[in-house]
């Protein structure tokens, strides 16, 4: 029996890891300080039982639970807190978990709960085990095919005739991870279980880890389904899930697998160059921003949150804020603020133009907030900004020729 303790509390994490092995000598026991080293093991180990505290640095427990379920659906979970909550505890259960215990965790619980489900787990009979042993081998087998045809590399004499019939007509998707020096091991874990069980929920298809940066699926949707929501409901869960910059591409709705490998490398290429003919503007980078100061300047006057500008150009929040202040120097919100408020100071050089209607021309709804960051910026009120300018004109008028 194999079981993990991931828990950022030495003394806690220690002292379960101590009774386990006192009480059952024999079992193997791994410890994990936060998410991406228990994703680390769950994919070197085959774990059987899982106690996961709730609060980790990073990604929490919860979150790491529901993360793994579907890739690990044989391993028991149990949540260990230090917090009495009813709603931790109704989460933990309605995720699966098997028990939800608070710290210090006692000998006799901890016993307890072992025993029953070292015994749920010897019940599972050995019809069942090689069957999921051979369920797995034949989607590693799948995958790895599709991942050397994607590639562009060779097949041998393998007939894919069988495999092809499932997908008449398919997407490519591709997210492209940034991950910079950084391991991006539980990135790619979180990629592959969120878009896998999208693809579940939405139609048919799988995911392959296509190398360090990228994971690859194809997705064959349900009738009527498009593949522009499926794509904004992948982004969304990843802005929630992922800590570093990503892109996500697809290819168009396909036909012919025959062309996989093209189409694979156009995406690739897309990623670098921006140039995707599908979907021109999906990625990061300069022309990006370009595309999105182009945006900002004719559209300044409306809603221009940073969530919304980099959904434009289809790019995470923090992913697009960090290439932005790079390119011009500014962050977005200051940016945006500064061309307002230029555009602002042109518009009260025209006495006709009252001062509620300038405020709503450059994106201010609220008067006294306009008022506020004006005076903020260039020291003066737009009424004072105003009679000053005035009084420049009229001096400007009224000088005697040189």
């Amino acid at each position: 029996m194999n079981i993990l303790i991931a828990d950022d509390e030495r003394v806690i994490r220690e002292g379960i890891k101590r009774t386990i092995k006192h009480l059952y000598p024999e079992y193997q026991v791994f410890v994990a300080t936060r998410a991406e080293e228990a994703v680390k093991v769950l994919e070197e180990q085959r774990i059987h039982i899982v106690l996961t505290d709730i609060l980790m640095p990073g990604m929490n427990g919860l979150e790491f639970m529901k993360i793994s379920k579907r890739r690990y659906p044989y391993v028991k979970w149990i949540v260990i807190s230090a917090h009495s909550e009813f709603s931790y505890a109704q989460e933990a259960i309605r995720l699966g978990a098997r028990d939800y215990l608070l710290k210090p965790i006692g000998k006799n619980k901890l016993e307890e709960i072992i025993n029953n489900l070292t015994l749920e787990i010897q019940k599972d009979n050995d019809i069942s085990r090689q069957g999921e042993r051979l369920k797995a081998s034949l989607r590693f087998l799948r995958e790895g095919v599709f991942q050397r045809l994607a590639s562009g590399l060779d097949i041998g004499n393998l007939d894919i005739g069988p495999f092809i019939e499932d997908y008449h007509n398919f997407y490519l998707v591709m997210v492209q991870l940034d991950p910079g020096e950084k391991s991006a091991r539980l990135e790619h874990f979180i990629v592959e279980n969120v878009l896998s069980e999208l693809i579940e929920l939405h139609g048919n298809g799988f995911v392959v880890n296509f190398d360090r940066q990228s994971l690859l699926g194809l997705v064959t949707l349900r009738e009527n389904e498009r593949i522009e929501p499926f794509q904004e409901e992948l982004r969304a869960h990843l802005n929630h899930y992922l800590k570093m910059p990503f892109q996500i591409l697809h290819s168009g709705l396909s036909y012919d697998f025959n062309t996989v490998p093209q189409v694979v490398k156009r995406m690739r290429e897309a990623s670098a160059s921006q140039a995707f003919e599908a979907e021109p503007l999906k990625g990061s980078g300069e022309k990006a921003i370009d595309v999105a100061l182009h945006f900002i300047r004719e559209h300044y006057n409306e809603d221009l949150s940073l969530e919304k500008m980099a959904s434009v150009v289809f790019l995470n929040p923090a992913y697009f804020s960090q290439l932005f202040k790079q390119k011009t120097g500014q962050g977005y919100k200051e940016y945006v603020t500064s061309l307002r408020l230029e555009q602002a100071k042109l518009l009260l050089l025209n006495p006709k133009l009252k001062l509620a209607e300038i405020a709503e021309r450059v994106g201010y709804q609220d008067m006294r907030h306009f008022t506020q960051m004006f005076r903020k910026k260039f020291q003066l009120t737009p009424t004072e900004y105003r009679q000053q300018q005035n009084i420049n004109i009229l001096l400007t008028k009224g000088s005697p020729p040189q």
